[in-house]
């Protein structure tokens, strides 16, 4: 069960980190719409984030330090891309509000991974 979790989690940011990296214009200009700041840098940092903090996820590779810069970065993302209290051309506020309590969800577990103590668990 842990390794089946770790292993989807670790998907959840992998895949989209390296769907960045293909669709980087793209992502750029998604994040300036939502007035994200700094905007570049914070992509350019996202990426690796994503996807090497998914792999150590996966591989149980400093899982906890991975949990813990994941659960940040799923926190900054939710606040400034799924701000479903904002009105954005083409935005669908129940599909980011959907995306937010997602989210949370996600935010939650990797509270938990990151809180667990290192070795064997229950």
């Amino acid at each position: 069960m842990d390794v089946a979790g770790r292993v989807l989690l670790g998907l959840y940011f992998v895949v989209p980190g390296l769907m960045k990296v293909g669709g980087f214009a793209g992502t750029l200009a998604y994040m300036k719409l939502h007035g994200v700041p700094f905007a570049l840098p914070l992509l350019l940092l996202t990426i690796p984030l994503q996807v090497g903090g998914g792999l150590a996820l996966m591989a149980n590779w400093n899982t906890r330090t991975a949990a813990f810069l994941l659960a940040g970065l799923t926190l900054v993302i939710n606040l400034f891309m799924h701000d479903f209290w904002n009105d954005y051309p083409g935005g669908d506020p129940q599909h980011e509000m959907q995306n937010f309590i997602k989210n949370l969800g996600i935010f939650a577990g990797l509270l938990l991974l990151a809180a667990r103590r290192p070795g064997r668990q229950p």
